[in-house]
């Protein structure tokens, strides 16, 4: 490996820098490419950072020059020479003729990509030497607060943060790169001529409200039980994953562009299970009948043909019970890894354990929910976690859900971006039907049945960066199908069950 010929104070050792992967003249030649002709930087930025210069003088010039470039302004060894003048680093090189001495020594512009990746692939060796002897040393310290066990997914985290990002560690970063990336998001759904910034659930009047699910969110989806909060996550997971098209994106990188990979976390059901729900939507088979095997041999051919059509679907289901949540947000970074990751479902959060046990129920919902957003944030991706809500709804005149029906409410309504609740009057209606003797009374019943059926209500009660509210959905229960609800100025578009197809 090259080394400097003069030692800084704040670089390392003589006897360590042999054995750190690095190349100064590569940084050198690099940065006098750049300083040349700034249009170079375009090429490599997608490549570089300013951590991955092995020398910190190299990746104070680098970072000047940047952001000069990025300002549309020039960038050469007179221009930094005024912003760097105080650089004690620069001076012990030569100041100003140390910057002229980088251009002298540029690269020819068609090699710089192939300099960036060189530099690039020496950094990740030194952070993967780094982790390997922070791995080492904290294995080798038997401490009864640090088990192997967690070690090993600490140590995983690292090393996917280091594959995804190339850095092992994210630390502050500066508000341009934030403005950045708000540009991009909001002219993504630009784009999309006024659509989604995220993605879609393939319910139209619930894309409007959400905007769609959005990258580093945790959306919490709460109900009591047979109000079909399974249903209606395996049908937005479901329409996400169906809809997956993989091709090149805008910034430039692959991966999805419409739809995406989805991994679902079923802690309640089998897996075999939730694809029967699945493909009782898709085939339009009632699942009683699927778990039965009572099928006409049409519904059966549907039932076949709609498994074939679906056995391409990036769904991936993990029907592990009791999973801890570290083993949890260990298994979706594999996933992501190994497949790609786009939107993560749980059903549901209550069935999460902690890492550790707690001294309350709400300490370890707390750890789950921090952890759940954590995921969201590490991987990029919306996390859907469902949850259970408390017995007071059931006491209540009005049994519509509110934020404080939710189990151990506070940390879950508090870490959430969005917390929705499905709720379906129909069900309570159904078990108010009065005697067959109280015929004024059932008449007045049968009617508010009918107004009722096949409806469902999904109750936005928070959402961070957007309005509450509700959202009226249609409700098939044979298929545990949510729907596209036709209003009643929609006639053209009414199918045989009043409900748009999703």
């Amino acid at each position: 490996m090259n080394s400097l010929t003069t030692i800084r104070p704040d670089q390392p050792k003589a006897d360590d820098i042999e054995t750190i992967p690095h190349s100064i003249e590569a940084e050198q030649q690099l940065l006098g490419a750049i300083l040349t002709n700034n249009d170079i930087f375009d090429r490599v930025a997608a490549i570089i950072e300013p951590e991955h210069f092995y020398d910190p003088v190299h990746r104070r010039i680098y970072e000047t020059a940047a952001t000069r470039i990025q300002k549309n302004a020039l960038a050469s060894p007179v221009t930094l020479k005024s912003f760097l003048e105080d650089d004690e680093g620069l001076k012990e090189l030569g100041g100003g003729a140390y910057l002229a001495k980088l251009a002298g020594a540029a690269i020819s512009s068609f090699a710089a990509r192939d300099y960036a990746q060189m530099l690039y692939d020496l950094a990740i060796r030194r952070q993967l030497i780094e982790l390997g002897n922070e791995i080492s040393g904290k294995a080798a310290k038997v401490d009864v607060a640090s088990e192997p066990a967690d070690q090993i997914v600490e140590a995983e985290q690292r090393l996917y943060q280091l594959a995804e990002k190339g850095q092992a560690d994210t630390g502050f970063q500066s508000f341009l790169r934030a403005v950045t990336d708000a540009v991009q998001v909001a002219n993504a759904a630009y784009m999309r001529e006024g659509g989604l910034a995220g993605i879609s659930t393939g319910l139209a009047d619930l894309d409007k409200k959400l905007g769609g699910l959005h990258k580093s969110d945790l959306l919490i989806l709460a109900g009591r039980p047979s109000m079909g909060k399974t249903s209606l996550a395996t049908n937005i997971a479901f329409n996400i994953a169906k809809a997956y098209r993989k091709g090149l994106r805008a910034d430039g990188t692959e991966g999805s562009v419409d739809g995406g990979v989805v991994g679902f976390y079923s802690l309640e059901m089998s897996a075999e299970q939730l694809a029967a729900r699945i493909l009782s939507e898709a085939s339009e088979v009632p699942s009683e009948q699927i778990r039965r095997g009572d099928m006409s041999e049409a519904e059966f051919r549907r039932f076949v043909d709609a498994a074939k059509a679906l056995e391409s679907c990036p769904l991936y289901i993990d029907d592990t019970p009791a999973l801890p949540i570290s083993q949890l947000a260990a298994r979706a970074r594999r996933l992501k890894r190994q497949h790609g990751l786009d939107a993560l479902f749980v059903d549901y959060l209550q069935l999460v354990r902690p890492a550790s046990a707690k001294d309350s129920r709400v300490n370890e919902v707390s750890e789950i929910t921090q952890g759940l957003k954590a995921i969201a944030k590490e991987l990029d991706i919306p996390v859907v976690a469902l949850s259970q809500l408390s017995r007071q709804v059931e006491s209540r005149e009005d049994k519509r859900p509110q934020l404080s029906d939710l189990r151990e409410s506070g940390s879950i309504e508090q870490d959430a971006d969005v917390v929705m609740f499905v709720f379906r009057e129909e069900y309570y209606k159904e078990r108010e039907k009065p005697g067959d003797h109280e015929l004024e009374k059932m008449a007045k019943w049968q009617d508010e049945m009918s107004a009722l059926h096949g409806k469902a209500e999904v109750i936005i009660g928070k959402q961070r960066h957007g309005p509450i509210g509700s959202v009226d959905l249609s409700f098939e229960g044979r298929f545990t199908r949510f729907g596209n609800l036709v209003k009643p100025w929609q006639t053209g578009a009414v199918g045989p069950r009043g409900a748009e197809d999703i």
